[in-house]
């Protein structure tokens, strides 16, 4: 990764333009808001897919969809210009889906701005804060170099469809699309502060199975085998995995389904079960464990199934250079920014996990992500964008 410069006077050119959109912005972020695209919607997410693919086509990209049943996933390649228009890419990670049900307009969560006591411009809206906000400030970032002339890297914008169910369709995407590149940005949430995410949690989601061995409760209880006793045997084991690595796994039994009757012993039961990971080793430690559970009782069966995962993405020497190129280039624009791991899972994880260097959260500063006081501070949306574009020119 080259040495972080910027043309003189390019980080004013870059924030006066930037602000100069702010307008714009927010205009483009509540057309993006009402437009709803819950997770799973395929009509809803392939039309704000449309919407993505005009924008970038008009911003010189070529940008093809990658077909999926419950959406379609968006990819877009930008040419690099000036001395490095022929180096490895820079990926940049978003989704357009959102936790949110169609018709929640309707309801509480609604386009509004309202301006808080200190003078802040604040929207609130379903996904304007997870992460829309953050497409809004990818998109002007991009339009920003094309209006000034800055040179950067060639930028290759992933965009999928599943993110907030684990990306069961898009992962495979995301990991081909960072084959090759020099590191990835990705346009998540900051934290609270505004500062950058420089690691995350790994993500697990499992489901523990166990078959049992139906008989009468009284006549035969010896002919039966349990399946929510072997169930319940099972969980006290899995947290005695966790138990050994307590400083960096999180682990939350989050669903238990054994249907049944008093007098039968039960011959199914199931449980599902979250876990977060901060250490990669710990990550396949508990995991390896957890796949390798037998039953403990005569006649009964257990299986794991994996029902998502997101590698831990743990904070490492390959992202410091990229860190630094990022902290020069806010001080080009006059921002001084900082950087943390954080917890939550996402895209990134895939990209991270991968040893390629990576940040995220370069979305608005905001809050109530998955609530409904779900906002994003409209005044941060030029200063996001002037950012983004200075590091894109910078890395």
């Amino acid at each position: 990764m080259p040495d972080p410069t910027l043309p003189e006077h390019a980080g004013d050119r870059l924030r006066t333009a930037a602000h100069a959109r702010a307008g714009t912005m927010a205009e483009r972020l509540r057309g993006y808001v009402e437009l709803e695209t819950p997770t799973g919607d395929a009509p809803a997410l392939n039309a704000f897919a449309d919407l993505l693919i005009d924008a970038y086509t008009a911003l010189g990209a070529t940008a093809r969809r990658e077909p999926a049943p419950t959406g379609d996933h968006v990819v877009a390649e930008f040419s690099g210009s000036g001395e490095r228009a022929d180096s490895a890419p820079l990926l940049c990670v978003g989704h357009h889906d959102t936790v949110w049900p169609k018709l929640r307009l309707a309801g509480p969560v609604r386009w509004r701005v309202e301006e808080s006591a200190d003078g802040r411009t604040t929207a609130f809206g379903p996904g304007v804060f997870d992460m829309k906000g953050g497409l809004v400030v990818l998109e002007t970032a991009l339009a920003l170099l094309r209006e000034t002339g800055i040179g950067h890297r060639p930028v290759r914008a992933v965009v999928v469809a599943d993110e907030e169910i684990g990306s069961p369709t898009s992962q495979g995407l995301v990991a081909r699309c960072a084959e090759g590149v020099a590191a990835a940005l990705g346009f998540e949430s900051p934290h609270g502060d505004g500062a950058l995410k420089h690691g995350r949690r790994g993500s697990t989601r499992l489901r523990l199975r166990v078959r049992g061995r139906a008989a009468h409760a009284a006549l035969d209880p010896e002919k039966g085998a349990s399946a929510i006793d072997e169930l319940v045997d099972q969980l006290i084991a899995v947290r005695a995995l966790v138990a050994d690595h307590a400083d960096s796994v999180l682990c939350n039994v989050g669903a238990i389904d054994a249907p049944g009757k008093t007098n039968v012993v039960p011959d199914a039961a199931a449980a599902d079960i979250g876990l977060r990971f901060a250490d990669p080793g710990a990550e396949t430690a508990v995991l390896d464990g957890i796949r390798a559970l037998r039953a403990v009782r005569e006649g009964a069966a257990v299986e794991v199934e994996t029902l998502s995962r997101r590698a831990t993405w743990a904070p490492g020497d390959e992202g410091d250079a990229l860190l630094s190129a990022v902290r020069a280039a806010a001080r080009a624009v006059g921002q001084d920014i900082g950087a943390a791991p954080a917890a939550g899972a996402a895209d990134t994880n895939a990209v991270g996990a991968r040893g390629v260097p990576t940040l995220d959260g370069f979305g608005p500063l905001g809050a109530g992500a998955h609530a409904d006081h779900e906002q994003a501070v409209l005044d941060s949306l030029p200063e996001r964008a002037a950012l983004v574009a200075a590091a894109i020119a910078t890395v």
